[in-house]
């Protein structure tokens, strides 16, 4: 005797993967090693990218203006960068738990 069931498996909508995932682990991915790491956990395609374009953005910006930059100066215009990823790292920290939090409110 067969255990297998003949009714297909259903898969499960986003609401239930982002339930079903560690809020905590998407949190410190996030921070660890930052740029959205955490939402390639929780399957959040379109956070991601939009992390990613943010960073980029970053990125591109800070080496724009630093382009002709006085020696003295480079050394806060690195600090500016750290700071700029960080505060980026944190938002997206908060932004994850808090959807982890608000799906399993409502479930």
């Amino acid at each position: 005797m067969s255990s297998q069931s003949s009714e297909p498996m259903a898969l499960p909508n986003r609401d239930q993967v982002l339930a079903a995932s560690a809020g905590w682990v998407a949190v410190l991915l996030n921070v660890l090693p930052g740029l959205g790491a955490g939402y390639l956990y929780q399957r959040r395609w379109k956070a991601y990218w939009i992390t990613s374009a943010f960073a980029t953005a970053w990125f591109v910006a800070g080496a724009a203006l630093g382009q002709g930059a006085a020696a003295d100066a480079e050394t806060q215009n690195q600090l500016v960068g750290l700071v700029g990823l960080l505060v980026l790292a944190a938002v997206t920290a908060a932004e994850a738990g808090l959807v982890v939090k608000r799906v399993r409110d409502a479930s």
